[in-house]
């Protein structure tokens, strides 16, 4: 195990300080196998233009998880992680509840990584008015995070679907009861989906990043020189990052939301 980041004594004494101190869940080892595996062909990494298929469940012929480079030089990283015990519930009220209060909501999801993840907007969040699942829409968390080179600042700007370049009616449906998605900017800029719906006795949570993307004059563009391609070593970083990450939250968000969820 890594070393984990550092809290304070009013961190400390908080309930969900339990969380921090236990080992993280352990990362199933297909994952770690795909990770020393390397990049996965070109070829089967879907394209952003092509993310309404990733929505709708249609995108079977394209890698659902490992990472790589595609053609174009945009790095795909892919996550599939079956997550039982968990609702959609819980999914729709853990993003914004790690924005707001205590760093060490975020601390949680990955001692080993996670910093802070603060929201602009705390009010918003924290309105009862506002659906829980709408509670990121038009809002950045400001996040300080390690992928793999370090600590590094990160604004990822929370959008709703249509907002993003989906298309309407999609979430809801069978393959995707809900989503979050944002256009993090940072060392490299990057657009990024979660969505999940009912799986067995839980939910299948699936990721997409597409890095090389940035949001520029209320829209989503490229943000790389046109024969420019983003280092393979990039969404190496972000695939291990991301399956330590998930794996942990699938582990502690049944408990977290049982003992937290009238605490926004």
């Amino acid at each position: 195990m890594g070393k984990k980041v550092g809290v304070s004594m009013e961190e400390k004494a908080l309930p969900y300080y339990k969380y921090f101190v236990q080992d993280l869940a352990p990362v199933p080892a297909e994952k770690l196998e795909i990770l020393k595996n390397g990049p996965q062909d070109p070829k089967s990494l879907i394209s952003f233009d092509e993310k309404d298929l990733f929505l709708k469940g249609e995108d079977g012929d394209y890698c659902q998880c490992g990472f790589g480079v595609r053609e174009d030089g945009i790095g795909v990283v892919c996550n599939t992680t079956y997550m039982p015990n968990v609702t959609s519930q819980m999914l729709d009220w853990w993003f914004p509840w790690h924005s707001v209060g205590s760093d060490l909501r975020y601390k949680i999801w990955d001692p080993e990584d996670h910093y802070f993840a603060r929201a602009d907007k705390a009010d918003y969040v924290c309105d009862p008015n506002v659906p829980m699942n709408e509670k990121t829409w038009g809002v950045c968390h400001y996040i300080l995070e390690d992928v793999g080179g370090g600590p590094d600042f990160l604004k990822l700007c929370f959008m709703k679907p249509t907002d993003f370049g989906y298309s309407d009616g999609i979430v809801g449906t069978d393959k995707c009861q809900s989503m979050v998605c944002a256009i993090g900017d940072s060392t490299v800029a990057a657009a990024m989906t979660h969505k999940w719906y009912p799986y067995e006795d839980g939910v299948m949570f699936c990721s997409r990043f597409w890095i090389g993307y940035k949001y520029n004059e209320g829209k989503i563009v490229r943000a790389l020189p046109p024969d420019a391609s983003v280092p393979p070593f990039v969404p190496q970083g972000l695939f291990n990052h991301n399956i330590v990450e998930f794996t942990n939250l699938a582990a502690i968000l049944p408990s977290v939301y049982e003992e937290e969820k009238h605490n926004m």
